[in-house]
């Protein structure tokens, strides 16, 4: 165990960029830990870095992935409370987990039991944390409520579909026709986003609006998105991807048109949710949250959905079905 493995970003474009390195491995710091990864997960965040439309992610060459599960193969000296062997999931804010091994504090851990499959709990941090954060602590919905879920078949619109009929809320979700038996599946009434317009499906059914709405979009369809909330209600924005690979005249754009909206006097909000700032301002949030969610796994009470493995060499393949819009729920790479 001297070498190894990463997948790394040299220069943007399509997803061939994608190069398969072997390096050292890292030293480890005092607070942190030495994860073998099993399970990393692959979000739309990693294709816009992969394309050069992720603001957030640092400057090629770069590793992407924010979200891992895996075992502990080494402890830093000030790293206490973990053992060899651990199973531990978690989200690293710095992207990097395109990897069979990661250095990383100890406060982004959260050990999972050993039974579980390493792929539905990594499925767990950035879809169902972001779910959860826009559900419960952006939108405050309650039990008996309405809302609308953007991308309704996709990692997080998948999540927030379930976490939401937990609560017993009526979810409508927007997807493509061949993608509403796996919606429905789960709990939502689909919408065909092609040939039906959300709009106006909502307003009939809903003339005076519904309690939340969730978008990934931005642009004209945030400001539809808007439309349908009643008085009172929320809307939370968490993506500008647009119709291509975001960047930073979607980002601008995005923020824009939130803070243009938040100050027409209708009593409407629209909030934007971005995980990894929520995971480094609140740490005990994350925790604690994390750990609920497992425990909700392991109890069958949710049941992420794993469209498709690849192994880590296969990155490529699996941004290249990520792009053409294949997938459904979460696209997981096997690292070991």
């Amino acid at each position: 165990m001297n070498e190894n493995l990463k997948i790394t970003i040299y220069e943007h474009g399509e997803p061939s960029v994608l190069k398969p390195i072997y390096e050292p491995l890292p030293e480890i710091a005092a607070d942190e830990v030495l994860v073998k990864i099993h399970a990393a997960g692959v979000g739309y965040s990693d294709v816009m870095a992969q394309r050069g439309g992720y603001p957030l992610a640092p400057k090629p060459p770069l590793t992407p992935g924010y979200d891992f599960a895996g075992t502990i193969e080494r402890l830093g000296e000030s790293a206490s409370g973990l053992n060899l062997g651990d199973r531990v999931v978690g989200l690293s804010p710095e992207l990097g987990c395109y990897s069979r091994y990661l250095c990383i504090p100890k406060k982004y851990l959260v050990p999972f039991p050993e039974h579980l499959d390493p792929a539905h709990v990594c499925s767990l941090v950035l879809n169902y944390l972001t779910a959860y954060s826009i559900l419960y602590e952006k939108a405050n919905i309650k039990a008996g409520q309405t809302i609308l879920v953007h991308s309704a078949a996709g990692g997080v619109g998948s999540a927030l579909i379930q976490l939401a009929r937990l609560s017993d809320i009526k979810v409508y979700g927007t997807a493509s026709i061949e993608k509403h038996e796996f919606v429905e599946s789960i709990g939502a009434i689909p919408i065909d986003y092609k040939s039906m317009d959300f709009k106006k499906v909502m307003s009939d059914l809903y003339p005076e609006g519904i309690d939340a709405a969730f978008d990934p979009i931005g642009g004209a369809n945030l400001r539809k998105t808007y439309s349908l909330v009643k008085k009172g209600g929320t809307v939370v924005s968490y993506g500008f991807a647009g119709k291509s690979f975001g960047g930073y005249i979607p980002m601008i754009l995005g923020v824009t048109n939130v803070g243009m909206l938040n100050i027409i006097p209708d009593g409407k909000r629209v909030r934007i949710c971005a995980l990894p700032a929520e995971v480094k301002r609140n740490n005990k949030w994350y925790r604690l949250t994390l750990s609920y969610l497992i425990r909700l796994l392991d109890e069958g009470k949710i049941e992420p959905r794993v469209s498709a493995r690849f192994s880590l060499k296969e990155a490529y393949k699996a941004h290249e079905a990520m792009e053409n819009g294949s997938l459904m729920g979460k696209a997981i790479l096997e690292c070991d």
